[in-house]
């Protein structure tokens, strides 16, 4: 619990802080005197006024943090003063000081992802298991060994990769032309209708659905106890399990229930040692399992050989792969978000700080590429959901702005005390469906 939430603190506090520098930097080229730049809330633990008369602080709530810029002068200021007050600074500059807190989590996810890109990632490679019958998978004439290679024209690098490019046709339904290389090493033309598929949080794999399915993968020899039939036969780790007695391109419970069935009994194996095929036999020893019932053991802890692809691109590559993925991911949430709206996705996919706390946890045990991958998710995520017109976030201050600029003077006080009460409802509304979706999903 702890880490998960050292995780979290750490993830939400970096995007919020840096979308705070975005208000700030701008504010700064704009003549704008920033009174405070806090990380975090609440009680002032550490402060520091730089030249500028800006005072650094970090407060004791380590979840986001704010920019204050000077208010308006009061009578008798000099004119000094009153340059540097936000609410004296023409259109344009108002406009883009609100616009660079959402620009800087969009900058900051390309980025992230442009860092990913560039140190390289290890990913399942896109290589398909045999689809069930009936699905459209199945239907399109996918095979057992299939490699994607490209989905609608646009290259495929790993099973992420065609993932990813899929999730808009699970939402809504498409018609999808995949490109695959067969495992006699034809390319060959699939195409695939994907149905609207029910995008619920806790709702079956949108790829397994459509019967795309990662290729089985063949148990490995990890660990040998000393003494084992295992061992004593000649097996060692890192064989892999090609045959196994009756049993041909077993799994790993396949294994263990060929050879728990034959105490005693010679088993053939056939295993594949740094590319060679090797066929032995291994006579598993007698023991009796806890209901007192005699089985066969042969003492290997066996794991999973999954094909991995190293995802690695150069510099321009990277740079540009993080901008596409960074737009890909605000047109996917805007589109989400619409089908939200007209009630062709549930409301249930609305997630509030338990929910991604606990992605921040999951993503950060699993190791520093996910949690990169996560930030940048959840930067976007921030970017997107502050420049919507609603009262209150940065596009509700830029709805204003537009405003202002077609009427050619500022909106009305009341306006603004009206779109504030709007506003507040609004994010009220949203945080508590968020909330009550996060609890729904800890306790159900």
């Amino acid at each position: 619990m702890l880490f998960t939430l050292l995780a979290f603190a750490i993830a939400l506090g970096v995007l919020v802080t840096f979308h705070e520098y975005g208000h700030y930097w701008v504010a700064r080229r704009c003549g704008v005197h920033v009174e405070r730049f806090s990380v975090g809330f609440g009680r002032v633990l550490l402060r520091r006024t730089d030249r500028h008369g800006t005072e650094w602080a970090l407060s004791a709530i380590p979840l986001g943090g704010y920019v204050k810029f000077r208010d308006d002068p009061a009578a008798g200021d000099p004119p000094e003063r009153a340059r540097g007050a936000f609410n004296r600074q023409p259109l344009r500059n108002r406009a883009a000081i609100v616009a660079a807190g959402p620009a800087a989590n969009l900058l900051l996810a390309v980025v992230l992802y442009a860092v990913l890109g560039l140190a390289g990632t290890q990913q399942p490679a896109p290589v398909l298991g045999a689809p069930q019958q009936g699905t459209p998978a199945a239907q399109a004439g996918f095979q057992a060994g299939d490699r994607i290679v490209a989905i609608n024209a646009q290259g495929v690098d790993s099973w992420n990769d065609a993932r990813w490019q899929l999730m808009d046709a699970f939402a809504a339904g498409a018609i999808v032309d995949v490109e695959v290389e067969t495992r006699e090493g034809a390319v060959r033309s699939r195409r695939l209708v994907v149905p609207p598929t029910a995008i619920e949080p806790d709702a079956a794999d949108p790829m397994g659905e459509v019967g795309l399915t990662l290729l089985a993968p063949r148990p490995q020899v990890r660990e040998l106890i000393d003494g084992g039939a295992g061992q004593a036969a000649g097996l060692r780790a890192g064989d892999i399990l090609l045959a196994v007695g009756t049993q041909q391109s077993p799994t790993a419970a396949a294994v263990v229930a060929e050879v728990e069935a034959s105490p005693g009994s010679p088993l053939p194996f056939v295993i594949e040692r740094d590319g060679a095929v090797i066929t032995m036999q291994v006579v598993p020893q007698r023991v009796s399992d806890a209901s007192g019932r005699e089985v066969g053991r042969i003492g290997v802890m066996l794991g999973a050989d999954i094909a991995m692809v190293t995802v690695r691109y150069g510099v321009f590559e990277s740079l540009w792969r993080g901008v596409t993925r960074t737009a890909d991911t605000v047109v996917l949430s805007l589109k989400m978000m619409g089908r939200m709206i007209l009630g062709d996705i549930s409301l249930r996919n609305v997630s509030g700080p338990v929910t991604i706390a606990d992605y921040a946890g999951q993503t950060a045990r699993i190791g520093l590429a996910a949690y990169i991958s996560f930030m940048a998710l959840i930067s976007v995520s921030i970017g997107v959901l502050n420049l919507l017109p609603i009262p209150m976030l940065d596009g509700g201050h830029l709805l204003y702005y537009a405003i202002e600029a077609v009427r050619g003077r500022p909106v009305p006080e009341r306006w603004l005390l009206v779109g504030q009460r709007i506003g507040l409802a609004m994010l009220a509304a949203l945080m508590s469906l968020a909330i009550f979706n996060d609890f729904t999903r800890l306790f159900s």
